[in-house]
């Protein structure tokens, strides 16, 4: 246990000291952001003798981090892209730590098998939903003319979904699904918590569903679909679902069939290999994509 916490640690210095792009962080402010983002994590915050023997350590490891009498730490900027690479190690440890947490457990995280884009909110989010605090945020609505709304929620799961992060969260006990880099201001309410609703089966909610939409209004269908040959390699290799089986699987033709929600997000994934694609039922998916196709010819006379 003590290692993770020191990978913990070694990856939020660096993380910090990247993010100044070249300036200093005092000592007394860098040991400040450090303690929070232990916290946030659910360890213990450390001294200053301990950040430093850190930074050592880390030095060690092949980082040149520059320290000045007076003005503290930095790292110089010679690696433009180094900062994402670090946070994204930080965002898989992270995950990583949590879900081999007792506390939260593979139950309350579903990722996918892609590199999700980092989020600063995810570390807060854990925390919230491993101690069941409620919490306060600004949520911007793309659908709505980028209207803000301040939500008041009980975050109960986080979900991945097209490499990007989802939290479900109860709002006036319905359950709701907020994108995680349309939220800004996140607040954890300490002296809040809120009865965790257990009966909430995660897998079962989408089960027949195409990503993060979820809307039971929508049936769930029999989908039949037929590409190349060639796209028909790259759909074995990554399934467009569970559901999905293989009927034919020719030179000729690549054909499968599917049980799911159809839905915008399924629509999408479907014009993405639009060149081969020919939709075989049912026959208002049929329609629905040729009209698409022959909006788009319209454009683009």
């Amino acid at each position: 246990m003590k290692s993770i916490i020191l990978i913990s640690r070694y990856l939020i210095i660096i993380s910090l000291l990247q993010k100044e792009k070249g300036r200093y962080v005092g000592a007394t402010d860098l040991l400040t952001s450090v303690n929070r983002e232990m916290r946030l994590r659910g360890e213990p915050g450390i001294s200053l003798r301990t950040m430093e023997r850190d930074i050592l350590d880390i030095e060690e490891l092949g980082f040149d981090i520059e320290y000045k009498r007076n003005y503290g730490y930095r790292i110089e900027n010679k690696y433009p892209n180094a900062l994402g690479n670090t946070e994204q190690m930080l965002l898989n440890f992270d995950l990583l730590n949590a879900m081999n947490s007792d506390s939260i457990g593979h139950q309350y995280i579903l990722p996918e098998h892609h590199r999700p884009m980092r989020s600063e909110q995810i570390p807060q989010i854990i925390d919230a939903i491993r101690n069941s605090y409620y919490i306060e945020f600004d949520y911007t609505n793309f659908r709505h003319d980028d209207k803000v709304k301040h939500v008041k929620a009980a975050p109960h799961f986080l979900k991945e979904s097209n490499q990007r992060w989802y939290m479900l969260a109860k709002d006036n006990e319905i359950l709701k699904t907020y994108a995680i880099d349309r939220i800004s201001g996140i607040e954890a309410i300490e002296n809040e918590k809120f009865n965790r609703d257990e009966s909430i089966e995660i897998e079962s909610l989408f089960r027949d569903c195409f990503g993060i939409w979820r809307d039971e209004s929508i049936p769930v269908e029999d989908i039949e679909l037929s590409y190349s040959s060639l796209d028909g390699k790259f759909i074995k290799t990554l399934p467009l679902h569970h559901s999905q089986r293989i009927l034919c699987d020719t030179d000729d033709e690549f054909r499968i069939s599917l049980r799911l929600r159809i839905t915008n997000d399924f629509v999408m994934e479907l014009l993405s290999r639009s060149s081969s694609l020919t939709v075989i039922k049912p026959q208002h998916l049929r329609e629905r994509v040729y009209k698409i196709f022959a909006e788009a010819a319209k454009r683009n006379l």
